[in-house]
């Protein structure tokens, strides 16, 4: 819920802390945010963005396919980078690692937050996304997640050194924001598809396939600001029903470039159920000093 993590954000116009009134969110300076009847609070710099994010039938579909449990080993994976991390966190740290405060950016239907949260008891969680039918599924994910509609290559509305960990699942990486918004000690724990993840689906006609220097671009951007200290790769192979195929398919990238019309008449000459290879590496990544910032000495 938004009042268990208001403490966290910032207004995105003034950098003030932030208070909720009722169903209005406040800062000292007197900017004030609607929170939405379904409980989430838009917290976008200059009120627009240029970004749509996923579409509401792209979210219903996420939702369906991880409900169902397919991805559940990825699950499990960011969720254990999340508990052996938890207690890395400097000893002078704003926020103690007891009491995890965790950001998913680019968080989507919230299931891989909601995750982290049931492995961690006492963690709250913040799920922000720049789609509007995502941060609705976010805000009733769980009971310990405030919802945001924010943009992740924007400033994000969080405090500085205000959290312990912040997750990429599928999702943009705004890697200086991340340095900005976590403790000395933080962890940065990121899941990314490698070329080989879905790699029979995504060889039908059209469909969008994972760039296979992603590993590579990942070191290169996070450079200087973290230092990586585990890895885990997920790989499986799932035999997948005609339906879940259809969800997979509808639920990322190629969602946008092909017709539910075509991926159906694609996925028709599968046969069912249709094994796919399921390929996925997390990493951790933990913060480290900057030239530019003082040293926690």
């Amino acid at each position: 819920m938004l009042a268990d993590v208001i403490d966290l954000l910032a207004c995105p116009h003034c950098e003030s802390a932030l208070d909720l009134d009722d169903n209005v969110v406040v800062c000292d300076r007197g900017h004030s945010f609607d929170v939405a009847r379904q409980g989430y609070v838009s917290l976008l710099a200059g009120g627009s963005t240029p970004f749509t994010g996923d579409t509401a039938d792209m979210i219903a579909a996420r939702a369906d396919f991880l409900g169902a449990g397919h991805y559940d080993p990825i699950r499990r994976a960011v969720a254990d980078a999340c508990l052996d991390t938890a207690d890395t966190v400097d000893t002078d740290a704003v926020v103690a690692a007891a009491d995890a405060a965790i950001l998913e950016v680019g968080a989507g239907t919230g299931q891989y937050l909601a995750s982290v949260l049931d492995a961690l008891p006492a963690a709250r969680g913040i799920g922000l996304d720049v789609s509007k039918p995502a941060v609705r599924r976010i805000a009733r994910s769980h009971p310990r997640t405030g919802a945001i509609l924010a943009d992740a290559w924007q400033r994000l509305p969080v405090k500085s050194a205000s959290l312990t960990h912040v997750l990429s699942v599928f999702a943009p990486r705004n890697a200086a924001e991340s340095h900005r918004v976590l403790v000395p000690g933080g962890t940065l724990v990121v899941a990314t598809p490698t070329s080989e993840h879905l790699r029979e689906l995504v060889a039908l006609p059209g469909m969008v396939s994972v760039d296979d220097r992603k590993t590579e671009r990942l070191s290169s951007a996070l450079s200087g600001r973290f230092e990586r200290t585990g890895r885990t790769d997920v790989r499986f192979t799932a035999a997948l029903p005609c339906e879940a195929l259809g969800l997979v398919a509808g639920m990322g990238p190629s969602a946008h470039h092909v017709t539910s019309d075509r991926r159906a008449e694609l996925l028709a000459s599968l046969p069912d159920p249709f094994e796919v290879t399921v390929s996925v590496t997390v990493t951790s990544w933990r913060r480290v000093e900057t030239a530019d910032e003082p040293s926690a000495s």
